[in-house]
């Protein structure tokens, strides 16, 4: 016996059930996914039986059902015995094949005619056999030393709402979709025909022979493993890569192997990156790997800044050097907001044309001017690195019609509220008027003002009550 198998204890009843501490939630979970297994496996039973037998598909094979720690126990007669396999008849055009190598002993040979006992492990529907092992082979020996924790390694053969369908020793196990991963994963059935190494949850020795497996424990342990290493070696400007593992509105999770790091939309890209998922994904994508700058590090709070950006070279000193002020440029309305537009004139270099810029002519609203996406031409006022800041101007490459007002003017300035309390000459309230008074007209004093003064100045003038 290998050392592997000495290593392993048999279980204590081979009719019974064993299986590790699984808390409630995942017990009914793995109940509601068997159901559902059942009633699949069933409903497909009952459409094979109502098919007429062509020879093509699976049809009921004739003679008692028995389920032996989990598979299936038919009993046929011997058609055929070549030199590499023996046919086996269970009913009406309904055969069954098995390895010769199964039978290593002469004596044990069946000939034709026997009645033979077999294991039946699958239906080829392009050979429309069934493919059989004989009782007592490896897989039972595999079967009879399963245990709770162990070890093993599983092939993936279908997949459910519940989770995974696994082939183990030539029995069916069942994997639930929480113990798949560490992360949520929408579609299983990436891991079609994968094997899995994973761990035994529970087996059910008697009934059906359920086994249940998973990998959850397994990855957290492997997962901080990982860590350990990572926080022994990882430091801040360190240039490493991950795989981006959740998008979030205000950035992306990367996992660096055991650690998770964030990389903020500030550091995504050197242009503007607003909050929002729909923006993040702009750049980066779920399951992508990516290369990523170590900003900084804080183990006692187990936060890491990663950065992307930094990794890239900055569009805007490399638009700075081409653009000067002055110089009349074309770009995009990238963004309207109430007080101007940000226009792209390079590749994620953005500069703002405030509204009093837009024309020559007072506008109410950037909107009625100016349109998303549309291309428009503007003069450079000033460009400032340190801010990463470019002042455009629309209305400099224009003609200055006559009568209007230059940078600085009272056409540049908003209209001015008429102040509380003025009232025209009838007695009542007016719109909206500017007050015309000169400053030596406001400053002028008045009899009032001058009895104030020489009040003040006497010492006449208190304050409080009484």
């Amino acid at each position: 016996m290998p050392d592997s198998e000495k290593t392993i204890e048999r279980a204590d009843s081979v009719g019974g059930s064993s299986s590790q501490n699984l808390t409630p939630e995942i017990e009914a979970e793995i109940a509601a996914a068997m159901a559902d297994i059942d009633q699949a496996a069933e409903a497909a039973e009952a459409a094979d039986a109502a098919k007429p037998n062509t020879g093509k598909g699976r049809g009921k094979i004739r003679g008692p059902r028995v389920v032996q720690a989990g598979r299936e126990h038919r009993t046929g007669k011997v058609v055929s015995v070549g030199p590499n396999d023996i046919f086996v008849e269970f009913g009406p055009k309904e055969l069954g094949v098995v390895e010769r190598t199964q039978f290593p002993e002469e004596a044990d040979l069946p000939k034709v005619g026997d009645d033979l006992a077999l294991v039946v492990n699958r239906f080829d529907s392009s050979e429309s056999l069934f493919i059989c092992s004989r009782p007592g082979t490896v897989q039972k020996a595999d079967w009879e030393m399963l245990q709770p924790g162990q070890t093993v390694e599983a092939r993936v053969s279908g997949v459910n709402k519940g989770g995974l369908e696994l082939e183990i020793a030539g029995h069916r196990a069942f994997m639930p979709a929480s113990q798949v991963s560490l992360d949520h994963i929408p579609d299983l059935s990436v891991f079609m025909g994968e094997k899995l190494t994973c761990t035994v949850s529970r087996i059910d020795r008697a009934g059906k022979g359920n086994i249940v497996l998973s990998r959850r424990d397994m990855l957290k342990a492997e997962r901080a493993e990982q860590a350990g290493k990572l926080r022994e070696t990882l430091k801040e400007g360190d240039t490493v890569e991950g795989l981006v593992r959740k998008i979030m509105p205000f950035g992306a999770f990367v996992d660096l192997g055991g650690i998770d790091g964030l990389v903020h939309v500030s550091d995504l890209a050197h242009e503007r990156v607003n909050m929002g998922e729909k923006n993040v994904a702009r750049h980066v994508q779920e399951g992508e790997r990516v290369r990523v700058q170590v900003l900084k590090i804080d183990w006692d709070a187990e936060r890491i800044s990663l950065g992307i950006k930094q990794l890239g070279e900055d569009p805007f000193q490399t638009a700075a050097a081409d653009i000067v002020e002055g110089a009349d440029v074309t770009g995009r309305v990238t963004k309207i907001m109430d007080f101007g537009a940000f226009v792209e004139v390079a590749p994620g270099v953005e500069g703002l044309v405030h509204i009093s810029e837009i024309d020559w002519r007072r506008i109410a609203s950037v909107s009625d001017v100016l349109k998303q996406d549309e291309i428009i031409s503007a003069k450079v006022l000033s460009i400032d690195p340190e801010s990463r800041r470019i002042s455009l101007s629309i209305k400099q490459t224009k003609e200055r019609p006559e009568g209007a007002e230059g940078p600085g003017e009272a056409g540049d300035r908003p209209p001015q509220k008429k102040p509380k309390g003025i009232r025209d000459r009838s007695g009542f309230r007016s719109g909206p008027e500017r007050d015309t008074r000169s400053a030596e007209e406001i400053l002028k004093e008045t009899p009032a003002m001058r009895r104030l003064r020489e009040k003040f100045a006497s010492g006449g003038f208190k304050g409080g009550l009484g």
